[in-house]
């Protein structure tokens, strides 16, 4: 991942709304939510949504996909792996029990 990559996504998700839209994704893989169960969930209107989605799909985090009549949001989990992959890269500076915590915080998944 490239250093702006890595910077969009942070940005995408420096949003209140779009992190708990983006976790609500998460939630959901593999099968995703339609669009209006995000927008009820928000709580915003579509528009003001939209916008939000718009900055995460601009980033590559979310995945739009077409089913049947409706629009169906999935979290890019490829985009969050490579992200958090970057954050996390250099932490160890050649000692992996430096990261040992934060490997067994993921496992739980």
């Amino acid at each position: 991942m490239q250093q702006e990559s890595a910077i969009a996504g942070l940005a995408a998700l420096a949003h209140p709304t779009r992190l708990n839209a983006f976790r609500l994704l998460v939630r959901h893989e593999p099968d995703g939510l339609p669009t209006g169960a995000l927008v009820e969930a928000s709580g915003l209107t579509q528009s003001t949504f939209s916008t939000h989605l718009a900055v995460l799909a601009k980033a590559e985090l979310v995945i739009a996909e077409r089913r049947g009549r409706q629009q169906i949001q999935r979290a890019n989990i490829d985009m969050l792996r490579a992200l958090m992959t970057f954050l996390a890269k250099d932490c160890c500076q050649g000692r992996p029990e430096l990261c040992e915590p934060l490997l067994a915080d993921l496992t739980c998944c």
